[in-house]
């Protein structure tokens, strides 16, 4: 378990600085990515689907970000686009994508499909999460 935390968090930091968030904003969007890829690893084996999963460790990643972009006074999009990162399912677009090349049709469509819903998961998820952030802003703020 701390395995996988710790390489979420480091994938997590090294997208950020790829993608050139501020340094003071690196260890708290390191931490998002890695509590939301506890949280994904953990429901795999509760729901047994990938697809939930993937929706429920988004959403944490999506309610995190939108509490640290207050708390912060930055984007949310500073935090949940690396934090997003260890969710991405790039296994499953590597493999359908070799099944095509293998000529395996019927492997290709079924690891396609799925990886095209955990695409939709995590963005709806991400959706949800930013509607409920902006349903409890602050009245005084614009």
């Amino acid at each position: 378990m701390m395995t996988s935390f710790f390489f979420a968090a480091m994938s997590t930091l090294g997208f950020g600085i790829l993608f050139n968030i501020p340094r003071k904003q690196l260890l708290p969007a390191s931490l998002t990515g890695a509590i939301g890829w506890l949280v994904y690893s953990g429901l795999v084996e509760s729901f047994d689907s990938v697809v939930m999963a993937a929706f429920f460790g988004a959403w944490v990643v999506g309610m995190i970000s939108e509490w640290l972009a207050r708390k912060r006074k930055m984007p949310a999009t500073v935090f949940v686009i690396p934090g997003l990162i260890p969710l991405v399912p790039g296994y499953g677009l590597y493999y359908s994508m070799l099944k095509v090349v293998e000529a395996d049709y019927a492997s290709a469509t079924e690891m396609g499909a799925e990886t095209i819903l955990v695409a939709l998961a995590i963005s709806s998820a991400v959706i949800v999460a930013s509607s409920i952030g902006r349903k409890f802003k602050r009245k005084g703020t614009r």
